[in-house]
């Protein structure tokens, strides 16, 4: 097998940063807590490794709001909420009703083969602070 198809010691560092995670890191974020365990890597092998890390359904990558994708080493079928006023992001498991993709394909004409829903609100935390 070429080191290409191999979980190298670099992507298993990264994908065990992402497994430890619950708050969808961006990679700048997965290279700071990198950091914080002594493990220097450049930004070009993080990039690829999350590129590789995805390609080979071992995370999911996230485009919601904002310019940089977030990583998710949740593969299982699930939706996010994004807190819009602190930017959390949280997994919401509730199934999206077949009824609905349906209609959707239904008035558009697509064939549906996969769905991720974003709901936005505001998080617990800053509803608590008045947010």
């Amino acid at each position: 097998m070429s080191r290409k198809g191999q979980l190298t010691i670099q992507r298993k560092a990264i994908y065990d940063i992402l497994t430890e995670s619950k708050d969808h890191p961006t990679a700048a974020e997965i290279i700071d807590r990198l950091k914080q365990k002594e493990q220097h890597l450049a930004y070009a092998t993080v990039y690829n490794s999350l590129r590789y890390l995805t390609e080979e359904g071992l995370i999911r990558e996230l485009k919601l709001d904002g310019d940089a994708s977030r990583y998710d080493a949740c593969t299982e079928d699930h939706q996010h909420i994004v807190c819009k006023v602190c930017g959390r992001v949280d997994e919401v498991f509730t199934v999206v009703p077949q009824e609905w993709l349906h209609t959707v394909a239904v008035e558009t004409g697509y064939t549906i083969e996969q769905q991720h829903v974003l709901v936005k609100g505001v998080c617990p935390e800053c509803k608590e602070k008045g947010n």
